[in-house]
């Protein structure tokens, strides 16, 4: 298993501190503020410590409160809401400082029989012959400070590659619509609860920067500042995160300094495995935040 991919895993583990309450580890990725997904999925593991092991996750609906600090653990607090006859509901505070960064409300369903039907996969190239973001970052090198191939570099643990690679040092004016491939690099043999975990952790990564590709900007256009506010997911089907699955990005909406974007996550056979939706701070940094 790839050491990186061991450091996440390490971070999704959290520590019971009692009844309700667990501490995780923070991660630095480059980003000078702790990874959006990080927050995600060490939220879900804290809540599967409080549900039935034969409830997953199938929904989750979240908002970023404040921008996390890498120095500093995260206490996960989870309130029970409710366990139905089939469906468990929690409610997670992501704490540091005394202060709430996050909260995320989730739902835990037992696999039951029902109808059956979803969309169909979109007709792109699979992943093999396509650059990795390692490779990416290594043709940027010495273009960019260290610190930004630090972005692409620190994140090993999930490798990805791009149907149609960007220049985010020369951005275009395209389409808000980008294929990405991606999988953890290596292999997890762990349960469902944490493919999942490992999935929304997933999820947070080149999705909110759709919504620049029809303006001409990337994330390393000077004075152009992104920031999530709120995350939600959808898992429709049992996750293999150790195969490639194909998250279909595109970003109907932009207003307001605001940006919008919404997923799909398919495996390799075309099933349908979860869905998202995000809106993030999308503006210059020349107006009041």
């Amino acid at each position: 298993m790839h050491n990186s991919l061991d450091t996440l895993l390490d971070i999704l583990d959290l520590e019971p501190l009692e009844i309700g309450l667990y501490r995780g580890q923070s991660q630095d990725l480059g980003f000078g503020h702790l990874f959006g997904g990080q927050v995600l999925g060490q939220a879900l593991a804290a809540a599967n410590f409080t549900v039935d092991a034969q409830r997953h996750i199938h929904s989750f609906h979240s908002y970023f409160l404040r921008a996390g600090d890498l120095s500093r653990p995260v206490i996960y607090e989870v309130e029970t809401l409710r366990d139905g006859a089939s469906i468990s509901t929690r409610r997670v505070s992501a704490i540091q400082n005394g202060r709430p960064i996050f909260y995320l409300t989730g739902s835990f369903h037992q696999q039951e029989q029902g109808f059956e039907h979803q969309t169909a996969m979109p007709e792109v190239p699979g992943p093999e012959g396509l650059s990795n973001q390692f490779q990416a970052a290594s043709a940027l090198k010495g273009q960019v400070p260290d610190k930004v191939l630090d972005m692409f570099l620190k994140n090993t643990a999930i490798e990805m590659r791009l149907v149609n690679p960007i220049n985010p040092l020369k951005p275009e004016v395209t389409e808000p619509v980008r294929h990405v491939w991606m999988k953890v690099n290596g292999q997890v043999d762990g349960s469902q609860a944490l493919h999942r975990q490992l999935l929304a952790y997933a999820s947070d990564l080149n999705f909110l920067v759709t919504a620049c590709q029809p303006h001409g900007v990337s994330f390393l256009t000077p004075g152009l500042k992104m920031a999530t506010v709120d995350h939600s997911m959808w898992f429709h089907r049992d996750v293999d995160f150790s195969d490639w699955v194909l998250y279909s990005v595109d970003s109907p909406n932009a207003i307001g300094g605001r940006g919008f974007v919404r997923g799909q996550i398919f495996n390799q056979n075309g099933e349908l495995l979860a869905s998202t939706a995000q809106e993030g701070v999308l503006r210059m940094k020349n107006r009041q935040s």
